[in-house]
């Protein structure tokens, strides 16, 4: 007899049910976890944060969604390019935050 030949449906059905309650809620977390870091920014930083938040996937390169993004804001005169490059760094991190 070997002990994996057959599987408990009952332990199956509990595993399955586990997966799939965890997955939405790591994602969640995420999602919380990079807007509560995004509070604590600047009003600038915010703005910066907003812009390139919903770009974000999982395999993003940070840097390259963040200048993509907020160079549009710089041009369009809503922030200066010091101001942006001042706020990037803490920027980035509530960005990292948002990554599964």
């Amino acid at each position: 007899m070997r002990p994996n030949s057959t599987a408990n449906p009952a332990r199956v059905s509990l595993l399955a049910l586990i997966l799939a309650l965890a997955a939405p809620g790591s994602a969640f977390a995420d999602a919380a976890a990079g807007k509560a870091c995004a509070s604590a920014l600047s009003a600038e930083g915010q703005m910066m944060f907003e812009a390139a938040a919903t770009k974000v996937k999982p395999d993003s390169n940070l840097r390259n969604v963040l200048i993509s993004e907020v160079r549009g804001l710089v041009l369009a005169g809503k922030l200066s390019r010091d101001v942006a490059q001042k706020n990037a760094p803490a920027v980035g991190a509530c960005l990292k935050k948002l990554q599964s």
